[in-house]
């Protein structure tokens, strides 16, 4: 993918504010008054700016948001007891010290809840009733045309 710099200037300050017009005067093209915005709209659909805008962002998403393995990773630490939480704990005197501990069986329970209900363990019980009559529909007709 071949942008100029100001085109990737603009992609990126187009990422940091959001704003096409402004990231379009950052990026140091010139332009005055309604001109400005649809050459800014005009280079957000550039099909190479699209694309390099689309891929940093999904860059920083990937970064930023936790993935499916990663939260089913820590629920299964914090189910074995492996994660620990930090605490005050008084020492006197007014002083405190932060203590690390396991966490309470209440969190790790919901852990297990959670991977439980992930893996579909859990299944409610459901009791139906249902009353069925069958019909008899008796479409042959005896004139030996069928």
């Amino acid at each position: 993918m071949s942008l100029s710099e100001q085109q990737k200037r603009f992609a990126d300050y187009f990422i940091e504010t959001g704003n096409a017009t402004q990231s379009y005067h950052s990026a140091g093209y010139k332009a005055k008054g309604k001109s400005a915005e649809v050459n800014a709209s005009r280079l957000l659909a550039n099909a190479k700016v699209r694309q390099y805008v689309d891929e940093l962002i999904a860059k920083k998403d990937a970064k930023r948001i936790a993935k499916q393995d990663e939260v089913l990773e820590f629920l299964t630490n914090v189910l074995r007891g492996e994660v620990k939480e930090q605490f005050p704990l008084g020492m006197g005197m007014g002083e405190q010290s932060l203590v690390k501990k396991e966490l309470d069986g209440k969190d790790r329970i919901k852990a297990a809840e959670l991977l439980g209900k992930r893996y579909g363990m859990w299944t409610d019980k459901q009791e139906l009733n249902a009353s069925i009559t069958p019909v008899f529909v008796d479409d042959i007709s005896g004139d030996g045309d069928g």
